[in-house]
C-alpha cells in the first residue's frame, strides 16, 4: 500500500508539469505571443509607423511585459519561499498562485484584432505569468523529497517529458480544432469549434480561457495525491524568522562556491532560453511572415522534440549527473541562436536568397526542433542540479533563490532585445544579445561541482 501511495504522489507531482505547459508552449510561445505581436503590428502601423519600425516596436512591448514580470518574481520568490518553509506548507500557496494564473489566462480572451485591450491582454499575461511561476517554485521544492539525488534527476526528466507531451497535444487540439488562419479556417480546413467567429479571431483568442480550462482539470491528479509531510507547527513571527534564514542563506552562499557560481550560471543561460521561448513565435511572426498555422506546427516539432530529450536527458542525468547535459544543451543553444541572427527571408550569413526561397523556412524548423531537444534536456537537468545544492529542510528557499537566479535577470534579456530592437529597427538582429548570455552562463559553469555540495554542507562535514 504505501509503493502505490508512493508512485500516485509522484504521478500527482508530474501532473503538474502536464497541466502548466500548455502556458509556456501555447501563451508564451507559438499562439498568444505570435498572435500579440501580429494585433500590436498593425495596431502601431495605424498609427503611422512603417512595417519594420513596427514590428521592432511591438517586439519590445512584448519584452517589456515579460520584463516587468520577471523583475516581480526575482525580488519575491526567495521571500516567499522563505515564508513558505518558516510556515511549513505549500499548498496553500500553490492554490492561490493558480488562482492568479487561470484568471489571467482566461482574461487573454479580451484581446480584438482591432487592437482594442492591447495593453489589458499585456498585463493579463503577466498576471498568469507570475502565477504560473511562483505555482512552478513551490511545486519543484516538492521534488526533493520525491527520491535520492540519482532518482531526483530521472523524476525532473520524467516530469518534464510528460509536460511536454502534453504541451504537443494541446497545440494539436488548438492548431486543428480553433486556431484560425488567414482564411478563417483552422489547420484541417475546417470552421474554428464552438462557432467562434473567425473574423474576430475568436479561435485564436479562445487559448488564453483553453489554458485556464486544461490547467483545472489536469491539476485534479496533483491535488488529490500530492500530500506534504506533516511538519511541527511553529510559533512566533514567521515573516520575522523567515526573513532572518533568507539572510543567513544569502550570506552562506558566498561561502558556497560551487552553488553561488551555479545561481550566477543558471541566472544567465535561463535568462536566455526564456527569451528564446518567448520570442520564437514573435521572430517567426515578425521575420519570416510566418502565420499562426505554421507557428503552431514549428512548435508541435519543438514541443516534441522537447519530450523526448527531457526524458532521455534524465537518463543520461541518472548515469553522468546533470552538469555535463548542462553544457552539452548550451552548446547546441548557441548554435541556433546563430543561425537565427544571421537569418532572414532575404539572406543567410551575408549570402542572398532566391526570392520565395524555403530555405529560411527549412531552417527554421530544424532550429525549431532543436530548441526544443536541447531547452527541454536544460530545463530538467538544471532542476535536478538545484536539488544537490539544496537544503533538505529548507526546500521552497533554495527554490526560490532559483527561482531569483532565474528572474533576477529575467528583466535583462527582453530589455536587451528591446533595446537593440529598437536601434536597429531590426527584429532579426534584436534577438542577437541571448548568444551573449549564453556565452556566459557557459563560462560561469567552469566552478560547479558536478554533485554540487549540499552533501558538503548539509551533511556531516558542514562546516561550522
Amino acid at each position: 500500500m504505501a509503493e502505490i501511495s508512493a508512485r500516485k504522489r509522484i504521478w500527482g507531482w508530474i501532473a503538474f508539469d502536464w497541466a502548466t505547459q500548455p502556458f509556456y508552449t501555447l501563451l508564451l510561445t507559438f499562439i498568444f505571443g505570435p498572435y500579440f505581436a501580429a494585433i500590436a503590428t498593425q495596431a502601431l502601423m495605424d498609427g503611422g509607423l512603417t512595417e519594420q519600425v513596427a514590428d521592432a516596436r511591438a517586439q519590445s512591448m512584448w519584452s517589456l511585459g515579460q520584463t516587468v514580470s520577471g523583475l516581480f518574481i526575482a525580488f519575491s520568490a526567495p521571500l516567499l519561499g522563505a515564508v513558505a518553509d518558516s510556515a511549513g506548507k505549500k499548498m496553500p500557496w500553490i492554490i492561490a498562485f493558480s488562482v492568479m494564473y487561470v484568471g489571467g489566462a482566461w482574461a487573454l480572451w479580451s484581446l480584438t484584432p482591432d487592437g482594442g485591450g492591447l495593453w489589458f491582454a499585456l498585463i493579463a499575461f503577466g498576471i498568469a505569468f507570475v502565477g504560473a511561476e511562483f505555482a512552478l517554485i513551490f511545486t519543484n521544492a516538492i521534488l526533493p523529497s520525491l527520491g535520492d539525488d540519482a532518482e531526483v534527476g530521472h523524476l525532473s526528466g520524467k516530469g518534464a517529458s510528460v509536460g511536454y507531451w502534453g504541451g504537443v497535444l494541446s497545440l494539436i487540439i488548438m492548431l486543428t480544432l480553433f486556431a484560425e488562419n488567414d482564411t478563417g479556417k483552422t489547420l484541417i480546413g475546417m470552421d474554428p469549434l464552438l462557432g467562434f467567429d473567425a473574423s474576430e479571431r475568436e479561435g485564436t483568442r479562445f487559448v488564453g480561457p483553453f489554458v485556464a480550462i486544461w490547467y483545472l482539470i489536469f491539476m485534479i491528479p496533483f491535488f488529490m495525491w500530492v500530500r506534504e509531510a506533516p511538519k511541527p507547527r511553529v510559533e512566533g513571527d514567521k515573516i520575522r524568522d523567515a526573513l532572518r534564514q533568507l539572510g543567513k542563506t544569502l550570506r552562506n552562499i558566498l561561502k558556497r562556491r560551487s552553488l553561488a557560481a551555479y545561481l550566477l550560471s543558471s541566472m544567465f543561460y535561463r535568462d536566455a532560453l526564456n527569451a528564446l521561448y518567448g520570442f520564437g513565435g514573435v521572430y517567426a511572426t515578425l521575420v519570416l511572415d510566418w502565420s499562426i498555422i505554421m507557428i503552431g506546427v514549428f512548435g508541435i516539432v519543438g514541443a516534441i522534440t522537447a519530450a523526448v530529450s527531457a526524458y532521455v536527458g534524465g537518463l543520461f542525468d541518472r548515469r553522468f549527473g546533470p552538469k555535463p547535459v548542462i553544457i552539452f544543451t548550451i552548446l547546441i543553444l548557441i548554435t541556433v541562436c546563430v543561425v537565427i541572427v544571421g537569418m532572414s527571408r532575404e539572406i543567410l550569413f551575408g549570402v542572398p536568397l532566391a526570392e520565395g526561397s524555403s530555405l529560411p523556412d527549412i531552417i527554421f524548423y530544424v532550429c525549431g526542433a532543436a530548441i526544443g531537444g536541447a531547452g527541454g534536456a536544460l530545463y530538467a537537468a538544471s532542476r535536478s542540479m538545484m536539488v544537490r545544492h539544496a537544503n533538505p529542510d529548507r526546500p521552497t528557499e533554495a527554490f526560490g533563490l532559483f527561482a531569483l537566479s532565474g528572474k533576477a535577470t529575467a528583466f535583462l534579456a527582453p530589455a536587451l532585445i528591446g533595446i537593440v530592437s529598437y536601434l536597429t529597427n531590426s527584429p532579426r538582429i534584436g534577438v542577437s544579445p541571448i548568444i551573449l548570455l549564453f556565452l556566459i552562463g557557459l563560462f560561469l559553469l567552469r566552478w560547479v561541482e558536478p554533485e554540487g555540495d549540499r552533501k558538503t554542507w548539509f551533511g556531516s562535514q558542514q562546516p561550522s
